[in-house]
This record gives structure tokens, sequence and C-alpha cells, in this order.
């Protein structure tokens, strides 16, 4: 009966299991930055001119204002290792002898009539580490300019979604570039690119296989060894 009942619990339990649901595309468009008011309109001067749209006819369109697009060239190699070693040693050694003690007699030779003290000790530590990282990453993704700060510099951000299956990559790229440093094609490497942010993870069944689940991570934190 007992038997019985594991088999059930056991049973009921399996059940209970569910099916992950498969990860979806989020179609949902990227958070930018909130876009600055439009001008307010001007009366007709009859001119052609218009600053507010003003595009040079001798050099090459650049992404300068908010909505322009521009390509990422996304090369980052990161490598670093430390070694460290430590030594120490330290001994010491002290003696003494008691010669003689009133009312008492040792027996043997004068020199053997001596009580010897003596305390020894000796500490050896040597020790020695080291850390190695790599990391290498490298694509390309379109991001368009969501903001135009006050010195011209052009604030980027892209995010690119490919879903396969029932799993979904997801690229996601920030940075602030200056338009000097954008190549023709608007293209700009990310090297030149500064306060760089680069996410890449995936979703769906695939990825959670590669996650710890939260009973094990339990015992993890609460076990000593």
């Amino acid at each position: 009966m007992k038997h019985l009942t594991l088999i059930l619990g056991a049973a009921l339990l399996a059940g209970c299991a569910a099916t992950p649901k498969p990860a979806q595309v989020d179609f949902a468009a990227p958070a930018l930055a909130q876009r600055p008011a439009p001008p307010a309109s001007r009366l007709p001067t009859g001119s052609l001119f218009q600053p507010a749209t003003y595009r040079a006819s001798f050099e090459d369109r650049r992404a300068r204002q908010v909505g322009d697009i521009v390509t990422i060239r996304i090369v980052e190699n990161v490598t670093a290792s430390q070694k460290s070693s430590s030594t120490a040693n330290r001994s010491s050694n002290i003696e003494g002898s008691i010669t003689a003690v009133p009312g008492l007699k040792f027996p043997g030779t004068a020199a053997e009539n001596r009580l010897r003290i003596g305390a020894g000790s000796e500490v050896d530590f040597s020790g020695a580490g080291g850390t190695e990282a790599a990391n290498t990453f490298s694509g390309t993704i379109t991001a368009s300019v969501a903001e135009l700060l006050p010195n011209g510099h052009l604030l980027v951000v892209g995010e690119k979604q490919i879903g396969l299956n029932h799993n979904v990559d997801v690229l996601r790229f920030t940075g602030t570039i200056d338009p000097l440093a954008i190549l023709p094609g608007n293209i700009v490497n990310s090297s030149a690119v500064a306060n760089v942010r680069v996410e890449s993870k995936g979703r769906g069944p695939q990825y959670e296989a590669q996650t710890v689940g939260w009973l094990t991570r339990f015992f993890m934190n609460v076990s000593p060894f």
C-alpha cells in the first residue's frame, strides 16, 4: 500500500509539469528618446530654401538628425589576465635554563644539574593565483538616431530580433557617435562609439535548458560545502 501511494504521488507530480510556451518575437517598437516638438509654422517667404530640411548638395548624406539610420559594425575583443603569488616565512626559537632551585637537587653531574626550557615555532606560507578572460563579439546591426546631443553627437539605439522555431535571439545596441566618425554609407565601427551597451540573449526552451532550476539554486545557496 505504501509503495502504491508513492507511485500515485509521483504520477500526480509528473502531471503537474507544464509545457513551456514557445517564445514570441516582440514586434513592439524599441523605446526611443522623445522627439522634440516640431517648430511652429512660419509664413511662406517664397524661397525654395528651408533651414529645417537643409541637406548639403556636395557632401555625403551622413546621419545627423533624429530618425536617421546608421549601420554599426560590432567588433569587440576584450582580453584580461592576472597572476599573483605570495610567500611568507617566519621562525623563532627561545631557550632557557634553571641552574638551581631552593630545596631541590637535580641528580647527575654539575653540567647536567640544570633544568632546560626551550620553545620554537616556524610558520611557512606560500600561495599563487591566476585568472584569464577573453571575450569576442562581432556582428552588424542597424540603429536609428534617438537623440541629438547639444554638442552635435548622436545617441543611437538599435534592436534586432530573430525568431527560429521556438527560440528567439535578441540583439540590442546603444551608444553615442561623433558624426565625424561616420564612414561613407552611414557606417561606423563600434570602436568609435562611446558608452557602448551591447546585449545579446535569447528566449525559448533552448535557453531555458541552460538555466539552473530554482530548487537547485536554493540548495546551492544553503549548502555549506
